[in-house]
């Protein structure tokens, strides 16, 4: 934001035009607003006119289904497939979500900054600066607490989860590259759609600094779960929970490295389980009406376990001088 500027800088020539003799107001900075106050915490460090989050709700999604639809119409054409909208994830569908989502993701942060008038940076972290040492701490230990949650998942609710046996053949090693290669981006683009963009944005609607992150925390976590496309209360339920744990985790930490770093670990993970397990054939996602069940409270307490480490490592941190 510009400094506000002396009196001397408003002056074009020594003798200004009596014309404009107290027309030159100039806003004290308890007049103007930051758009982007670094003395709140992150979430809920925006100002703007009411009608900008809307934008922010309303465009991306518009860009992500359109830039799916033509993918998987594109790769219904190369797969000579009847249906190319079914739920089965062909390796080449699977890029075209993970693509879409990532670009999606782009937009929203952009779009955000554009009209908010903040730099696209302090939507990714604030006051700090991103740490790229703290998305690897975060990421090595997501993947520790996810790699349990599939293991107890395993162990006592497997008739739960779309797994029927391993197999390898040559549509489990291309999904395997595009689950590696891609996913990440897929994950960090919904990160940054919900957390950088519609958390911080739907926040904005309240001026003080509990209501304004219960509000921006309710309406990206729904907005997640309503995304997600599934009829199925477990499922809802499922998916609103992770928007809320992640946005924590946001708030917490002051950026989003912690949700990006749970979320790939959480989606890579289970893409390449969810691929060796298919018996050599690609995987449906299915999120249809009781398709979901209590097995979800298992992936739940994951995700609590997740912001409870944010939690207690950054108040170590700053604890430490």
């Amino acid at each position: 934001m510009n400094a506000p500027r002396s009196d001397a800088s408003l002056k074009t020539t020594d003798h200004p035009n009596p014309t404009d003799v107290g027309r030159t107001r100039l806003r004290t900075p308890e007049q103007a607003p930051a758009a982007a106050d670094t003395s709140r915490p992150f979430g809920a460090h925006l100002r703007m006119a009411w009608w900008k989050p809307l934008v922010v709700l309303a465009v991306p999604p518009v860009v992500m289904l359109v830039l799916q639809v033509l993918s998987w119409q594109l790769v219904g054409v190369v797969e000579s497939s009847d249906d190319p909208m079914s739920p089965t994830m062909t390796p080449l569908k699977s890029l075209g979500v993970n693509l879409s989502i990532g670009a999606s993701g782009v937009v929203a942060i952009l779009l955000l900054a554009r009209i908010a008038g903040v730099p696209w940076r302090s939507l990714i972290s604030s006051p700090r600066a991103f740490d790229a040492r703290r998305l690897g701490t975060y990421l090595g230990r997501a993947a520790l607490l996810v790699a349990a949650g599939i293991g107890v998942t395993a162990l006592i609710a497997s008739d739960s989860t779309p797994w029927v046996g391993f197999g390898v053949s040559g549509t489990t090693i291309a999904l395997l590259v595009v689950t590696v290669l891609t996913t990440p981006l897929q994950s960090a683009g919904e990160e940054l759609w919900w957390r950088s963009a519609v958390l911080p944005a739907a926040a904005s609607w309240a001026r003080a600094v509990r209501p304004a992150l219960a509000v921006g925390l309710v309406v990206s976590s729904l907005g997640f779960a309503t995304l997600h496309g599934s009829s199925d209360p477990w499922f809802f339920g499922y998916f609103a929970f992770i928007g809320l744990c992640t946005g924590l985790m946001a708030t917490i930490s002051r950026g989003i490295e912690a949700p990006v770093a749970f979320h790939v670990a959480n989606n890579v993970l289970f893409g390449i389980v969810n691929t060796l397990l298919a018996d050599g054939e690609p995987y449906a996602i299915d999120r249809s009406t009781d398709s979901g069940d209590a097995s979800l409270l298992i992936l739940a307490a994951v995700n609590i376990a997740m912001v409870t480490l944010v939690w207690l490592r950054e108040r170590r941190a700053r604890a430490t001088p």
